[in-house]
């Protein structure tokens, strides 16, 4: 599973700086530092926020360091702005694996292949059962004023940018919520969502995939599988992926679901435009 790292200690080195101030990635890799998570894992941090221009050097540097890893490199975890890579230490050196690192900071860009848009579809009213799909839409429509078909039309109109999984198998963090949407997490975390809910809170958008209790708000669900480790695509999705959510109707849905439970990934996939980046 793919999650955020621990806070990092010890020791940390940080990129060279020199000259005037930069703007874009440039700017970006001078905040780059390398810090200790225990003896057999390295971070390296890109900056301090949630930015699309942050991650995208994350994931560069995931890319590049999986086209040719060192030997001794056992995983690499992305997170919003973050890299973790563990290592055997009785394999390859810290300082190596910092040298690489920095190495391929240095060269890697943001020009990575074109990420994958995905359209997942999503029930906002109820199942062919009667069963809610969007059990907190009308708390999330008193929070914000909106009617319920608004938060529903606001929600499935944006695309999303996945920028990690954490906290929880598949657990898929999403940034583009429109702000009308930015409603606060819940001071106390209401019961299990159901599994594949679509979730809301603390400004970002979010997919849980197996049911857990939440502070987030539940808006809608999805058919379709972020993690299913019964198939062979685990993860179909993967960070720096798009997302669009498009409504069907309670039939469909329950055929979607069927064709889900026997293994399909219930979404369409398609080459992404990065002109078209929120």
């Amino acid at each position: 599973m793919r999650s955020p790292p621990p806070a990092p200690c010890g020791k940390s080195s940080k990129a060279p700086a020199s000259g005037s101030p930069r703007s874009g990635p440039e700017a970006v890799e001078q905040t780059l530092r390398l810090l200790d998570a225990g003896e057999a894992a390295l971070v390296a941090e890109f900056g301090s926020t949630v930015d699309p221009a942050i991650n995208d050097r994350v994931l560069a540097l995931d890319a590049a360091l999986r086209a040719d890893p060192p030997e001794g490199v056992r995983e690499t975890v992305p997170t919003y702005r973050s890299l973790m890579i563990h290592y055997d230490p009785l394999v390859l050196s810290r300082e190596a694996l910092a040298g690489r690192v920095m190495a391929l900071a240095d060269g890697a860009n943001a020009s990575r292949a074109a990420p994958t848009l995905w359209t997942l579809p999503c029930c906002y009213a109820e199942t062919s059962d009667g069963e809610p799909c969007g059990e907190d839409v009308a708390a999330i429509a008193a929070l914000t004023g909106l009617s319920p078909e608004r938060v529903a039309a606001l929600h499935a109109g944006a695309t999303y940018r996945v920028y990690m999984y954490g906290f929880a198998p598949g657990f898929a963090y999403l940034g583009g919520l429109p702000k009308a949407l930015a409603v606060p997490r819940r001071a106390k975390p209401r019961p299990p969502h159901p599994a594949n809910a679509l979730l809301v809170g603390g400004g970002l958008a979010a997919v849980g995939t197996v049911p857990m209790p939440t502070g987030w708000y539940v808006i809608a669900r999805t058919p379709a599988r972020l993690y299913a480790p019964e198939r062979d695509e685990t993860f179909p999705v993967a960070a720096g992926d798009r997302i669009r959510f498009e409504p069907v109707d309670a039939v469909t849905y329950a055929a979607l679901e069927r064709r889900a439970a026997a293994g399909e990934v219930v979404a369409r996939r398609e080459s992404f435009a990065e002109e078209a980046t929120p």
